[in-house]
């Protein structure tokens, strides 16, 4: 009996031994000489003098510059929490052109900080009878399109500039803009010309909106729908047309120019290739009739005979409901070499020949329908892809600066002064940003103002070829 006692507490005392190893063990890794009561935060950031505003939660500093200012080379001015350090050290001049980003290290807690820096625009509302313009400090461009049959010949522009800013001619003076404008800016005795370009949509312009609903009412595909509001709103003569009315026989002779947006698959429905269809669009190119395709519907050059049978876009690919995701990156695009083309005048760029279209944090599903070049399609660069397609590649991705990666926006013919054909290819091209699986809606993309100037230079480029 002594035994069986004896056997039965030590094996009590071990597995109390065990458990308070287990605890003590338990205690050291969750403090493991980790300081949790040590602070690693910024508290102030400063350049040239300039207080920047800091988000805690989120890690970012934001960082206003006055007009004029040079980014390129300031040494920051940094106050952390007692003890704190950071990583790399900000004791020295710095470029800020870009983020920039840090780690403020204060024993074993650091925290990560990104700085995004701003110089105020010299500009900040151009406006003419209430219409606002879209204001390029990189290309130095002002434009702007106003309504229909509205007289260029004697506008005045009401012109709200930054602190220290004049502008001439100034605001509220009566200017003719037939023809571009040439506006003085001037602050601490520098000046320079910014080029005011105002126009009116072309009179008279009927645009069709293609799509595989019986009506508009009945698209439910909602990029397309925001696609087809957008038309609706900005075109006094848009209207809606189905492939089953041109199966039909509709008359397509009044139409200047039709705009197939299909974003609902990624591939086309079985009705766009039927040979009434194809036949009636063939002719209505023939005939002097524009198409603008975007999204999947890029997909259409090869049934409708726009390039060799064959050589329509060979990389097509994207996401649906539930599937997509968001992206801490913008999305843009190149157009390196074609920055004077009529289709991307106007846009918002973040360099010469580069603009966004998509903004980082949206949540997207990646449509695209693009022609691949190095590897796929025996293509190898942008003229191969020119001399086997008949097109002009116009733009590529971001990064692309010779558009010898992809094609993501082309015109045919290349060989005839009548371009009749725009596509617009690429994921970016996004018109509505849909809410994610768990019904968290999307941030706003703030750059859709690109997509839509982009859109409407295409319609009014083809409608005036």
């Amino acid at each position: 009996m002594k035994k069986a006692l004896n056997k039965y507490w030590t094996k009590v005392s071990i597995a109390l031994a065990m458990i308070f190893m287990i605890t003590a063990c338990e205690n050291s890794f969750e403090t493991g000489g980790f300081d949790v009561s040590s602070p690693s935060n910024v508290l102030s950031f400063k350049l040239n003098g300039v207080s920047g505003s800091i988000d805690q939660a989120t890690g970012k500093i934001t960082v206003v510059m006055p007009y004029g200012s040079d980014i390129t080379a300031i040494k920051p001015e940094v106050v952390f929490v007692e003890g704190a350090t950071s990583n790399p050290e900000l004791n020295s001049a710095m470029n800020f052109t870009n983020p920039v980003k840090f780690r403020v290290v204060n024993g074993n807690l650091y925290k990560d900080y990104t700085v995004t820096t701003t110089v105020l625009s010299p500009i900040k509302s151009f406006t003419i009878n209430g219409v606002a313009a879209t204001v390029n400090d990189i290309s130095k461009t002002i434009n702007m399109t106003l309504p229909e049959n509205t007289d260029l010949t004697a506008l005045k522009p009401v012109i709200e500039t930054t602190a220290g800013v004049t502008i001439s001619p100034a605001s509220g003076a009566t200017v003719d803009f037939t023809n571009a404008v040439t506006f003085v800016i001037t602050s601490n005795g520098k000046s320079v010309n910014y080029t005011a370009n105002v126009g009116v949509p072309v009179t008279g312009l009927t645009v069709a909106f293609l799509g595989t609903a019986a009506t508009r009412s009945g698209i439910t595909n909602m990029d397309e729908v925001t696609a087809s509001n957008w038309l609706f709103d900005n075109f006094p003569g848009a209207k809606y047309i189905s492939f089953e009315s041109i199966q039909n026989g509709a008359d397509l002779s009044d139409i200047d120019v039709i705009w197939w947006h299909f974003d609902s698959a990624t591939n086309l429905p079985s009705v766009a290739y039927n040979p009434n269809v194809t036949n009636a669009l063939k002719n209505f190119r023939t005939n002097g009739g524009n198409l603008l395709l975007t999204s999947f519907a890029s997909q259409y050059v090869d049934a409708l005979g726009i390039v060799p049978s064959g050589k329509g876009p060979n990389n097509v690919f994207g996401d649906f409901l539930p599937n997509g995701f968001v992206d801490g990156n913008s999305w843009g695009m190149s157009f390196v070499g074609h920055e004077d083309h009529p289709i991307f005048q106007g846009l918002i760029t973040f360099e010469a020949g580069k603009a966004n279209l998509l903004q980082s944090g949206t949540f997207r599903l990646n449509h695209t329908a693009w022609w691949f070049l190095p590897e796929w399609g025996g293509y190898n660069n942008g003229e191969g892809w020119r001399n086997q397609t008949g097109g002009t590649n116009l733009a590529s991705e971001a990064w692309d600066n010779e558009l010898n990666g992809r094609v993501t926006i082309a015109e045919f013919p290349n060989t005839s002064t009548n371009k009749n054909v725009i596509v617009i290819s690429m994921g970016a091209y996004d018109w509505y940003n849909e809410t994610n699986s768990s019904g968290v809606p999307s941030q706003a993309n703030e750059f859709i103002t690109n997509i839509k100037l982009l859109t409407q230079n295409s319609i009014n480029y083809l409608a005036a070829k």
